[in-house]
């Protein structure tokens, strides 16, 4: 076997430039797959991570016939007693906050510009709320009793021209079915960082959004976070609530983000396909072109006495060397680039969905999982590549070899 190794190594040497640039060629393959599914997974994590963060929570209570779509402020589509209940599902140890919130649809005017918004009643107090205290970059925070002050996301401060202090119109649906309408003072412009959200959402205190939608003591949901996602389930099944309300996880409050999440990984698979396709083509070619280079040689060979099984072993040996060099290289390669793109990113701007929460910059995410398993793949469909060109030196004739070259 050591001399089959010394020989394929030696063939190899033979025509360095073309064994470095397929070597070169897997090595790009490997770093391409990685850099992907470190692109991807940090994509998902942190689509997953500020769709908990800032719209679902890792769970919500909330009343059986609440109509999200509609931020429904019906007295019997929202929880009574909100304050009650979330005192006592914070007092679990898994809870890092739990605090009511309540929606409402509206719009803020200012001047001759206008935009719909989303009013968020918050208790400003709540660890739940820490994404817009930290991200305010204009003015203040909330306080719990402010009675005439607003927060409003960059993007919607930009597209009416508002600044801190600014005085803004507000309407908002009631409980009744009329419109409520106020002017409130700009307190705070804030970013989260994510386009679809901060350039819809408004936040007002609970109290006040409840004294304006005329809905006292009631909230549309209850914002349960956890310490841990991976509690998520255990905490549901420990929750009871009375029969009118009802507990959804982060997973039922995402479903198009789920379902999102699956597409992508299939059209992921695709690419890591073609990827591996060219990357496979490359290695056939080389060792095909080595084949008949050496034809003569085969010939010489398997006149002297080695059998075709040899002959299969020593092009498997050299399909498995450029294969263990392209891995070495891909590696640095991909780790280099994923370390990279962690660090700063890729800035994608606006790329808020409907129902998925994107920030402006995806951040690729190295795992140890993707790198053993693309780098598994890899070695194993280049060795595979070099299989039928092995088969085809193995089974030339040795008369038929030794006359090729003459």
């Amino acid at each position: 076997m050591i001399q089959t190794l010394k020989m394929a190594f030696r063939d190899l040497g033979r025509n360095r430039r073309r064994s470095f640039f397929s070597a070169l060629a897997v090595g790009v393959g490997l770093a391409l797959l990685i850099l992907m599914s470190s692109v991807i997974e940090g994509e998902m994590g942190g689509a997953i991570e500020n769709a908990i963060k800032l719209q679902s929570g890792h769970i919500q209570i909330r009343a059986a016939t609440y109509d999200e779509n509609k931020s429904s402020l019906k007295w019997e589509g929202l929880v009574a007693n909100p304050d009650e209940i979330a005192n006592k599902i914070g007092a679990l140890s898994q809870v890092k906050a739990a605090t009511p919130r309540l929606y409402a649809s509206g719009f803020l005017s200012s001047g001759n510009q206008s935009a719909g918004a989303k009013i968020t009643g918050i208790d400003p107090l709540s660890a739940a709320n820490d994404p817009y205290r930290e991200g305010i970059i204009s003015g203040n925070y909330l306080n719990p009793d402010d009675r005439d002050a607003v927060l409003i996301g960059k993007p919607m401060a930009e597209k009416l021209k508002l600044k801190v202090g600014d005085n803004v119109s507000l309407s908002l649906n009631t409980a009744d079915g009329n419109v409520q309408e106020q002017t409130f003072i700009v307190k705070g412009i804030y970013t989260t960082n994510t386009y679809g959200f901060d350039n819809a959402t408004v936040f007002l205190p609970l109290t006040k959004t409840q004294a304006m939608t005329l809905t006292e003591n009631h909230a549309s949901a209850i914002f349960i976070l956890l310490n841990d996602t991976a509690m998520t389930d255990t905490v549901v099944s420990a929750l009871s609530v009375p029969a009118n309300l009802e507990i959804k996880s982060w997973k039922d409050l995402n479903s198009l983000f789920v379902e999102w999440e699956a597409m992508a990984q299939s059209y992921i698979s695709i690419f890591y396909i073609i990827i591996l396709a060219i990357t496979a083509s490359v290695i056939i070619n080389t060792l095909i072109m080595s084949v008949y280079e050496r034809t003569r040689e085969i010939g010489i060979l398997s006149a002297i006495g080695m059998r075709g099984g040899g002959i299969l072993t020593l092009f498997l040996a050299e399909s498995s060397m450029l294969a263990i060099g392209g891995v070495i290289l891909g590696l640095i390669f991909g780790v280099l680039a994923t370390l990279y793109f962690n660090v700063n990113g890729f800035y994608v701007g606006n790329m808020g969905l409907s129902g998925i929460v994107i920030t402006d910059t995806i951040y690729a995410k190295l795992t140890m999982d993707n790198v053993i398993n693309l780098t598994i793949m890899t070695f194993v469909v280049t060795i595979l590549s070099g299989l039928y060109p092995a088969v085809m030196a193995s089974r030339m004739q040795p008369v038929e070899a030794l006359r090729a070259e003459k």
